[in-house]
């Protein structure tokens, strides 16, 4: 090590969660009233989390993952879609994206992604040129920030597709003032984990669209028949005790219970700080590496926010410039500081009948060489410092990464 930090080394994660007086108030609400299963707490999040992006209707589930599926499912059966048909996705993705097109019996199209990660427009129109089934498309917000909106409606617009924001990454970013989850047809958000907002399990979608409310509701829930919801209440599931269990289609159980709510609740009431201390450490991490003596700039390809975008930081990627991550991963994993790859979808071998990785050589050169690490709002300054001595370290120590990718690293700059 450097020495320049003498700290102890503690884990550096991706994520994180600490339970404050409002979440054990809310959680202990939940446990007194005894009704653990949808309720007044998720209503009071659904409309929360709707309002904050700009929409009307929120719906709860028990992923992003299952939101993004519902939301794919509904617009297929409201609009007259057939299997078979094809949904445009990016090439760098997390696998859920790609994997509930499959389950809705359509077919992933796949365009590159630009110096942001995010859908190429230009690449997206002219994968639409080449399609003739083409319905939808699924621009997908990575790492805490927008894909390129504008350019990507245009070409939902030209082609006439409906658009699935995948925002399960970027809860809170904006684009041009505009909240994610605002720009197409649904906004589908993730608190798994190492999120934004973290509920141990959860997803929403959310529209401005009540008739696309509505199915997405009933779907969620077993396929309810419309009947039984309150219409006037975010079109929520009446009471059991005055329902009729009718069921108008085949639908799944997708429910989530008070209790994730309490939590994500709980959170929303800090969120703008936590948004603040992520974009501090972020804008702490990149300048430690940005301006080190070792001239990360020429080992290292660091993160930016578009123009115009307002970055939630759910993540730092980085990319080496100078062949793969695996060396410089081993040493930041082994030094405490968790890495994870950049969502790696077109080398998959779940996929690999249908996937060609080499056509997607952007998507190439980051599984290659992509990884990310945290800048979470648990992080404090000393941490940061840390994260970019171990860096410091690991150059200093001379070791590089093998190989090349096929993308020159010109393209991020």
């Amino acid at each position: 090590m450097s020495g320049k930090l003498h700290r102890p080394v503690r884990h550096i994660g991706i994520g994180t969660f600490r339970a404050t007086p409002k979440t054990w108030e809310l959680v202990a609400q939940v446990l007194e009233s005894g009704k653990v299963s949808y309720g007044p707490l998720s209503q009071e999040f659904e409309r929360r989390i709707a309002a904050l992006h700009g929409c009307r209707y929120g719906v709860l589930s028990n992923s992003g993952t299952s939101s993004l599926h519902v939301a794919l499912q509904a617009l297929k059966e409201l609009r007259g879609w057939h299997d078979g048909d094809e949904v445009l996705i990016p090439s760098v993705t997390f696998v859920a994206t790609a994997n509930i097109v499959l389950h809705n019996r359509m077919r992933p199209v796949l365009a590159d992604v630009d110096a942001f990660y995010g859908m190429d427009p230009a690449l997206a129109n002219q994968a639409a040129v080449h399609s003739h089934r083409l319905q939808a498309i699924i621009p997908v917000h990575l790492f805490g920030q927008a894909a390129d909106m504008e350019g990507l409606n245009a070409v939902a617009e030209k082609w006439g597709l409906a658009v699935i924001e995948d925002a399960c990454e970027a809860m809170f970013a904006t684009q041009g003032g505009k909240p994610v989850g605002s720009f197409g047809a649904v906004g589908c958000f993730s608190t798994y984990n190492a999120h934004l907002l973290t509920t141990g399990v959860g997803g929403m979608a959310t529209t401005s669209d009540p008739d696309l409310a509505v199915r997405m509701r009933c779907l969620v829930n077993h396929g309810l028949h419309p009947d039984e919801l309150n219409l006037d209440e975010n079109f929520s599931p009446r009471p059991t005790t005055g329902r009729s269990f009718r069921f108008a289609g085949v639908g799944h159980s997708f429910r989530i219970t008070e209790l994730e709510a309490a939590l994500g609740l709980a959170q929303l009431d800090d969120y703008e700080q936590m948004l603040a201390l992520r974009r501090r450490n972020a804008a702490h991490l990149r300048a430690r590496l940005e301006y080190s003596n070792q001239n990360f700039a020429a080992e290292l390809v660091l993160p930016h926010p578009r123009p115009d975008n307002r970055h939630s930081w759910m993540m730092f990627p980085v990319l080496a410039r100078r062949g793969e991550k695996g060396t410089l991963t081993a040493w930041l994993n082994g030094r405490e500081i968790e890495t994870r790859d950049m969502l790696p979808l077109t080398n998959q071998p779940a996929y690999q009948e249908w996937l060609v990785e080499r056509n997607y050589p952007m998507a190439q050169a980051i599984n290659e060489r992509g990884f990310y690490v945290g800048v979470h709002q648990d992080l404090e300054p000393d941490d940061i410092d840390y994260v970019a001595d171990c860096f410091d370290d690991y150059f200093r120590s001379g070791q590089r990464g093998t190989g090349y990718a096929g993308v020159p690293v010109s393209k991020w700059d």
